[in-house]
């Protein structure tokens, strides 16, 4: 078995994955307290 080096894997898929996934969520924050703000302001 290959000795593993601290530090040597490549991770770009990892964090262009988290990325995405860091801004999915931030735009799917913003779209509910939209909709709750618009549940609150219009009683619906």
């Amino acid at each position: 078995m290959s000795e593993h080096k601290h530090g040597t894997m490549n991770i770009d898929a990892q964090e262009k994955t988290f990325g995405g996934f860091v801004r999915y969520t931030k735009y799917a924050v913003i779209v509910i307290v939209g909709i709750i703000l618009f549940m609150a302001v219009f009683a619906v």
